[in-house]
């Protein structure tokens, strides 16, 4: 089975690890970049060794999240193999992979219940890229 990298902060260090909890039980592997405690930290610390796994293939795919979910996408998409979506419903979620090929969902830990969560860790992972124009426009992201 594929194997995700998992990043968050102190805020969505909770829902991260029920979250791991979750993807393991439907068959998984997961590397968990951190961080290991609710204390307060940094999330460019755990997002850019999660981004460098995806970046590298270690890593099929990424959930990263912390408390709006902004800052820690924001850190994710400096890196130019990376497509950080951040979604709060089910149907982002879907449309992020299916349209744009995310290959790291970023929750905001702090505005989805555990249930919300796991209705948008599963959209994401049912949901498959249609390329076609899509892979046109994300030809285009990347600053060469």
């Amino acid at each position: 089975m594929e194997t995700i990298a998992f990043a968050s902060d102190h805020a969505g260090y909770s829902l991260k690890k029920a979250l791991i909890e979750y993807v393991n039980s439907k068959g998984y592997n997961v590397l968990d970049f951190g961080t290991d405690s609710e204390d307060s930290c940094d999330y460019p610390d755990f997002a850019h060794p999660a981004a460098k796994a995806v970046e590298d293939g270690t890593a099929a795919f990424g959930i990263a999240m912390c408390g709006t979910g902004n800052g820690i996408q924001m850190t994710l998409n400096k890196h130019q193999g990376i497509r950080a979506a951040l979604c709060w419903r089910p149907e982002l979620a879907a449309l992020a992979k299916e349209h744009n090929n995310a290959n790291i969902l970023v929750l905001p830990a702090r505005f989805v219940s555990y249930d919300e969560a796991v209705a948008i860790v599963d959209a994401y992972l049912n949901a498959k890229f249609e390329g076609g124009r899509h892979q046109r426009r994300i030809d285009k992201i990347a600053v060469k």
